[in-house]
C-alpha cells in the first residue's frame, strides 16, 4: 500500500469538505472557545443512529436554548426528553443529561480532553471519545465509525467480517495518520464514505485513493466489508390503550428504566404476549395495529380506544387530544395517529 494515501485524502478533504455546524473547517485552528468540545459531544450524540440532515435542527435549537453544558445540565428532564423527541433511542437522552451533570460536577463545566478521562463519562463510549478527543480537542486519536470501517475494509480488502476485522482496521489507522491532522483524517474518511465509498455503487473513478485500494483491484469493493448473516429480530406484540374523556386523553409516564423510559405515553402493556389487561373495563374498540422496530426485536402494536363521557381516576396526565402526540416517542406517537385517523374516518369528534 501506498505511503501517500493519508495525505492524498487530506488533500481531497480540503477541497471538498461538508460544512456543518459542528465541524471546524479542514486545517483551521480550532476555535478559541471552551464550549466547543460541549458543541462536538452534542453532535456526535445525536448523530449516533441519526443522519446529518435529521440531526442538524436539532443541534441549532438545542444549542440556542442551552448554548453550554451548564446550561444543559441545568434543564427539567421533561424539557430535555420532549425536545429529543423524533430523534429516538430516548436512552442516548437520558445519558445526554447524565453526562452534562457529571461535567458540570466534576470537571467544573469543561469537558475533559483525555480519552481516558472522556469514558468515563455516562454515555460515552470509545469512539464518542476519540471524536471529542480529535474534533474538539486537537488530540491524535483514532476515531472509527460504520463510515471509517467501510472505507478502511476497502482499502485492505479486508476478508474477514466485522466486527473481527476491527482490530485490523484500528492499527491501519493509528500507523497511517499524520500526526496533528486526527480531526481532519478522521473526517475526510467520513466525507469520502458519504460522497464516494458509498455502500453501493462506489464512485472509485473519482476517489483520491482509489490507486491504493485493495478492493478496487478485487472487482467488487462493493463486497466490503463482510458482514456476518443477520439475524433476525425477534417479534412482539402489546397492546396500547386510548382513554378519552371530555376532549382529553390519559398519557403515563413509563418507568425510568427500560425502553422509553421515563418518557411520557399512552397506557400499555409490556409486550411480553401475555394477555393484555386495560386499565379499567368498559367498550373497548380496536383502532388497529402499529408497528415499530427496537435495536432487538420488532413490535406489532394493537391499539384499543375506549371513549368516556367523564374523566375516569387514573394516575396520569390528560391533555388535549389534539396535541396528544406532541413530544411522545415515535411509537406512541404513530398510536395516537392511528387513533385520530380512525375518528376521521368515521366522524368521531377527536380533535
Amino acid at each position: 500500500m501506498s505511503d501517500s494515501w493519508p495525505h492524498d485524502l487530506l488533500d481531497w478533504y480540503g477541497a471538498h469538505a461538508r460544512v456543518l455546524p459542528w465541524r471546524n473547517p479542514p486545517g483551521a485552528a480550532l476555535p478559541d472557545d471552551p464550549d466547543w468540545p460541549y458543541r462536538v459531544w452534542l453532535s456526535e450524540v445525536m448523530l449516533q443512529q441519526t443522519t446529518v440532515e435529521a440531526a442538524t435542527p436539532y443541534f441549532h435549537a438545542f444549542t440556542a436554548r442551552w448554548p453550554t453544558v451548564a446550561a444543559l445540565a441545568a434543564c427539567d428532564d421533561d424539557d430535555l426528553m420532549q425536545a429529543w423527541a423524533g430523534l429516538g433511542y430516548y436512552a442516548r437522552a437520558r445519558n445526554l443529561l447524565a453526562c452534562a451533570r457529571a461535567v458540570v460536577a466534576q470537571h467544573g463545566g469543561r469537558f475533559p480532553g483525555e480519552e481516558a478521562a472522556l469514558r468515563a463519562l455516562p454515555g460515552i463510549g470509545d469512539y464518542t471519545a476519540a471524536a471529542v478527543a480529535a474534533f474538539g480537542f486537537g488530540r491524535d486519536a483514532v476515531v472509527i465509525d460504520g463510515n471509517v470501517e467501510r472505507v478502511v475494509t476497502r482499502l485492505l480488502a479486508l476478508a474477514e467480517p466485522l466486527p473481527g476485522a476491527r482490530g485490523a482496521i484500528r492499527a491501519a489507522l493509528a500507523t497511517a495518520m499524520p500526526a496533528g491532522r486526527a480531526g481532519d483524517f478522521a473526517q475526510g474518511l467520513m466525507d469520502l464514505a458519504r460522497r464516494v465509498c458509498t455502500p453501493r455503487a462506489p464512485r472509485c473513478l473519482a476517489c483520491p485513493i482509489a490507486a491504493t485500494c485493495a478492493g478496487r483491484q478485487t472487482g467488487a469493493p462493493e463486497d466490503f466489508p463482510v458482514k456476518p448473516a443477520k439475524k433476525a429480530r425477534p417479534q412482539r406484540q402489546g397492546t396500547a390503550w386510548w382513554i378519552e374523556a371530555e376532549g382529553q386523553v390519559l398519557l403515563v409516564r413509563r418507568p425510568a428504566k427500560g425502553l422509553l423510559g421515563g418518557m411520557l405515553a399512552l397506557p400499555s402493556c409490556d409486550w411480553r404476549g401475555q394477555a393484555a389487561v386495560p386499565p379499567l373495563s368498559g367498550d373497548w374498540q380496536a383502532m388497529g395495529v402499529v408497528r415499530h422496530g427496537f435495536t432487538h426485536f420488532e413490535l406489532a402494536l394493537t391499539v384499543k380506544a375506549l371513549r368516556l363521557a367523564a374523566r375516569p381516576e387514573l394516575d396520569g396526565e390528560w391533555v388535549a387530544v389534539g396535541s396528544a402526540a406532541t413530544g411522545l416517542p415515535t411509537l406512541f406517537a404513530k398510536a395516537v395517529q392511528l387513533v385520530l385517523a380512525h375518528a376521521r374516518d368515521d366522524g368521531t369528534n377527536a380533535a
